[in-house]
């Protein structure tokens, strides 16, 4: 018998596993861990090295990501309202340069350099 993703991230992470690694390994075997990876803006080798407890990176913001993306996870942004967090995260990490395109990424630059979540480490 084949080993899923939730079995091989239950083996890795062991008893202590995280509810939301528990979510994601489902959410691999739901669609496919490449489309995960794509949603969240990551590639399929970052989804592996998480389910599998070996991502050296931020695990935090991985979380943030997955918990917008697939628990619709909001924070209360100051200049949009309601936004969800892997959003917030976009709109954070957009907000080391300003890209002034359009009035929204120069509104986005001023409210997010400014909001007590960006602690400047977003990429």
């Amino acid at each position: 018998m084949m080993e899923t993703a939730l079995d091989r991230a239950r083996r890795c992470w062991g008893a202590e596993i995280p509810d939301w690694i528990e979510g994601l390994a489902q959410a691999c075997m739901s669609s496919s861990q490449n489309r995960v990876a794509q949603r969240m803006g990551y590639s399929g080798s970052l989804i592996s090295s998480v389910l599998r407890n070996q991502y050296p990176g931020d695990m935090t913001r991985v979380e943030q990501v997955y918990r917008g993306a697939f628990e619709r996870a909001v924070v209360d942004c100051p200049a949009l309202g309601e936004l969800a967090m892997d959003r917030c995260r976009f709109w954070r990490s957009k907000s080391r340069k300003l890209h002034p395109a359009n009035s929204q990424n120069v509104m986005m630059f001023r409210a997010c350099r400014s909001c007590p979540l960006n602690n400047g480490e977003d990429a």
